[in-house]
Order: C-alpha cells, then structure tokens, then sequence
C-alpha cells in the first residue's frame, strides 16, 4: 500500500509574497521532490491543508491508516521529513513508535486523523 506525503505550495511561513519567486511551501515540495524517495512514499503537492498559521506544512496519509498533519517546517527539515514519512510508509496502520520517529514529528505534529472505516 503506497503512503503519500502531501505538501503545502501555497504555505507562506509568515514570509512575505515577493513576484516571481516561489513561496516557502513550494521550495519545501521542490527539496523534497529533489531527494530520493523512500520505498512506498508519493511526495504530492496540494494548494492548502488549511494549517496557514502554522506553516510549512505537510501531511502523511495511506488507506487504512492513521493520518497526520505536520507544522512549522522548512526545506532544512526535509532530511528527516523523508525519514519520518518513510517509517510511517513501512508502518501497518500508521502509528509509528514515539521514540522511532524524527524530533519535527514528536514536537510538531498538528493532528492526528483516525482511519476511515472501509
């Protein structure tokens, strides 16, 4: 089963927009698109998960599985993004160990979605 990271592009992380040159959210999307992919993990981008105050954001999400939502990141997280994002792909239903995943997960985690009955 594929697991997605979905990706904020239109996150402005509190920076002013400036004409010609992407937003903090895309630059997050392009560093992490430009590093290889874990096994069993879609990087896809979105315009808005809606956490505006609280960007970079990014989302993990897989059939059957609990999702989560990820705040206050930047392109400099993206190492340990994939890290996380691939310990949840390897994971059954989601829930990673507390002390298996990244130090942005533990701390900056936004919400946690239960999975949706088939």
């Amino acid at each position: 089963m594929n697991a997605k990271l979905f990706v904020c592009t239109t996150c402005r992380a509190g920076e002013p927009v400036v004409e010609g040159q992407p937003v903090a959210g895309t630059r997050l999307y392009d560093t992490l698109k430009a590093a290889p992919t874990p096994h069993g993990l879609t990087v896809t981008p979105v315009e808005c998960l809606s956490a505006c105050s609280n960007g970079c954001a990014v989302a993990l999400s897989a059939p059957g599985r609990w999702s989560y939502v990820y705040g206050r990141l930047a392109e400099s997280d993206a190492p340990d993004i994939l890290t996380g994002a691939a310990a949840y792909a390897a994971s059954a239903d989601g829930l990673v160990p507390w002390r298996e995943r990244p130090a942005i997960f533990r701390k900056q985690s936004l919400a946690r979605i239960p999975p949706q009955e088939p």
